[in-house]
């Protein structure tokens, strides 16, 4: 696909999964989320820019790290997420974040203007992840950090067959590309590739836990990267998707009605060097 057609595409496609994302993927991806700042070591003061930020799930957790010294410019490519994470800034108060729209493979950024760069789970919807690294990379200073996380190998990710169900009916866009940088040492070739040392790589694996039939549902069909096909879909239509989903994810469903769903992450961390 047109790399500018699949921005489009991701652009409209995360508006559209805006209202259900926040709730629906909070609490499955914190372990994720947790092992990706803890290999980030963020310091009070720091200056931190964050792109593919979404709603702010990481985003706030950023703002703390740095303290009130510190500054976050958490950048997104849909403008619905930057909105939705305005309005928790909105609520919450914090003077050192500030939301910008901006694609993460052109960042709007000087060289060198921050301590680190963090992307939590968005490399897999860039149609150029390695041009979106090198961005990273361009953005921080000499010795700078460099950090992200994305899903790990198709094979392990107990939810992945959402994306052959929806592409039988009508194309996602997402599918071919989606588990390319979860591959093994994908990540880290990567981050080798735009020049960064260090290069470290963790991978993880955790049960993906929702209560509800209607919490999974929710977080894969109308908060995750095919949203903007489901919209696309008629009633009758819709209720298949979800029934053959159901299905496919029917294994681990628990004898109270809660999902306990396998997910794998993967997180490389690297430094610009010192010039």
């Amino acid at each position: 696909m047109d790399a500018r057609l699949q921005l489009r595409v991701q652009r409209y496609g995360w508006d559209a999964a805006v209202a259900h994302y926040h709730a629906g993927w909070e609490a499955q991806l914190r372990p994720a989320h947790n092992q990706l700042l803890m290999m980030a070591g963020l310091t009070a003061g720091q200056s931190i820019i964050e792109t593919a930020c979404g709603s702010g799930l990481v985003t706030m957790r950023l703002s703390k790290d740095v303290g009130p010294k510190g500054y976050v410019l958490a950048t997104d490519l849909s403008q619905g997420m930057i909105d939705d994470l305005q309005a928790r800034l909105d609520r919450r108060l914090p003077n050192n974040v500030e939301a910008k729209r901006m694609p993460a493979e052109k960042l709007g950024v000087p060289d060198g203007a921050f301590d680190a760069a963090i992307c939590a789970l968005g490399l897999m919807y860039t149609p150029d992840p390695a041009a979106a690294v090198v961005e990273m990379a361009r953005a921080v200073a000499p010795g700078g950090m460099v950090a992200a996380t994305v899903w790990g190998e198709r094979q392990n990710c107990g939810w992945a067959d959402v994306f052959p169900i929806v592409d039988a009916r009508v194309a996602s866009e997402v599918c071919p590309m989606f588990f390319g940088t979860g591959a093994p040492k994908a990540l880290t070739r990567i981050f080798e590739k735009a020049g960064l040392k260090q290069v470290e790589e963790h991978r993880q694996f955790e049960k993906l836990i929702f209560r509800t039939e209607a919490d999974v549902v929710d977080a894969v069909l109308l908060g995750g990267p095919v949203a903007l096909a489901i919209k696309r879909f008629d009633k009758d239509t819709l209720q298949e998707v979800r029934q053959e989903f159901l299905s496919s994810v029917s294994k681990y469903k628990c004898s109270d009605g809660s999902y306990r769903i396998e997910g794998e992450f993967v997180s490389v961390r690297g430094f610009r060097p010192l010039d």
